[in-house]
This record gives C-alpha cells, structure tokens and sequence, in this order.
C-alpha cells in the first residue's frame, strides 16, 4: 500500500480516510485526477486505471447515496450545516502543524458529531 504525502495529508485526514468508503489509494488517485497531488504510483498503468475505475464508481455511488438521503428528508439541512462546518474546519488544519493530543481531541468531536446525527 502506498502512502500518501505528509504534505498533502495529515493524521486527522487519515483517520478520517480509515472510516470512509475508500481507501488510502483511492483518495491519493482521486487527488492526483483532480490535480490536487503529484503523487507517483509504483504499479502498472492497467493496475492504475482498474483503480481508477473503482474509485469513480465508489465517488458516483457517494454522490447517489448523498442525493437519495437528502431527497428523502434522512439528511437534513442542519446535518448538512454539520457536515459542511466539520469539512471547512478539517481543511483549514489539514496542513498545519496540530499536536498529537489535539489530533485526537479533533477526531473524537467528529465521531461524537457524527454519531449523534447518523442515530436512526
């Protein structure tokens, strides 16, 4: 598994990666079709694009789970609020220097966040 550039993301990012639908790979191939990282890939151009496949597949049924939630009324306006609150935060520290603790701190007010407003 590569790894993705310290410059580009921290530990917080990572974490956040760890609970999501993709993998590491997936975000750093995302990033580098976006042209937000200049990441090299050590594997075979086939290998490269099967993952690249997969990763649009996994970003369009994101996008389709988001619109169903939303069309349906489970995700309200003030999730969204939430949501949107914690990725401008999460962006504005992505690449400052946090202390460990508070990495920590930051990722357990995300998960209490999220826990309380994915509660069914």
């Amino acid at each position: 598994m590569s790894t993705l550039p310290e410059d580009n993301l921290n530990n917080i990012i990572k974490q956040i990666i760890k609970k999501s639908s993709f993998t590491e790979r997936q975000i750093e191939i995302i990033l580098k079709r976006r042209n937000l990282s200049n990441s090299q890939f050590g594997i075979t151009k086939g290998a490269f694009y099967r993952q690249v496949g997969q990763s649009q597949e996994k970003f369009q049924a994101l996008c389709y789970s988001w619109i169903l939630l939303k069309a349906l009324g489970i995700l309200r306006e003030e999730d969204m609020d939430v949501i949107n609150r914690l990725s401008e935060q999460v962006s504005v520290i992505k690449n400052s220097d946090v202390f460990p603790e508070r990495e920590e701190q930051v990722i357990i007010v995300i998960q209490e966040l999220l826990t309380r407003m994915c509660k069914l």
